[in-house]
């Protein structure tokens, strides 16, 4: 499998593109408000994508997912119901977070399928298994790619430290019960995040001070 990664937009959030190799259908995990990049690095990678995966529906992972999806003829994009509250008024994100709205294109896709717990997706020839883990918002999910031992995991679980909580929709309880969750895969699991550096289970078992409790 071929996964290749940009850090994107202000908030420097990971997007995805997942192939299983060059010249093949592909996937996108979360789409910044920055389409223009996203395609780039598709032609960089050779690739045409079929689907958007959004892990949740905060600004920064799904500002241009509207955008790919006009730009790109046939891709469908997912996200969980729970959070199309958010990912459907971007605008409204963009005044709470900056008090205006910058030049850009926000547009929200005309439609989401949905998520949910449990679901399986093949998609590019690729195996995502949907796992639902609310807490930094009500619809937040992880996909996992058993075969690959890969996680992406949105905003869930960082290097180091975990998703906020204290945005609307965000709740620290919940999120430790996803948590709890998410490390019962195998310590050997590669988490690639929201932001930051890709990392395992296993390590954040050991260094990471929000999952000390589940040691």
């Amino acid at each position: 499998m071929l996964i290749e990664t940009a850090p994107l937009w202000v908030a420097q959030t990971n997007t995805y593109v997942v192939a299983t190799g060059r010249g093949e259908p592909a996937v996108i995990v979360d789409a910044p408000p920055d389409a223009e990049a996203i395609g780039v690095l598709c032609a960089r990678m050779d690739v045409v994508p079929i689907a958007l995966l959004a892990t949740h529906g905060h600004v920064d992972h799904v500002g241009g997912a509207g955008a790919v999806v006009r730009a790109t003829d046939g891709v469908t994009a997912y996200l969980h119901p729970d959070d199309d509250w958010l990912a459907l008024d971007p605008v409204a994100q963009l005044r709470m977070l900056f008090g205006m709205v910058p030049p850009g294109d926000y547009e929200p896709p005309d439609h989401y399928e949905p998520l949910a717990d449990g679901q399986r997706l093949d998609l590019a020839g690729v195996s995502f298994e949907v796992l639902h883990t609310p807490g930094h918002t009500p619809g937040h999910c992880c996909f996992h790619v058993a075969g690959e031992g890969v996680l992406f995991g949105g905003d869930l679980l960082f290097s180091g430290s975990i998703g906020r909580t204290d945005l609307p929709g965000g709740d620290f309880d919940t999120m430790m019960e996803s948590l709890a969750a998410t490390v019962r895969l195998p310590g050997e699991t590669r988490v690639l995040s929201g932001h930051g550096p890709a990392t395992t289970i296993a390590r954040e078992l050991a260094i990471n001070p929000f999952l000390q409790t589940f040691s």
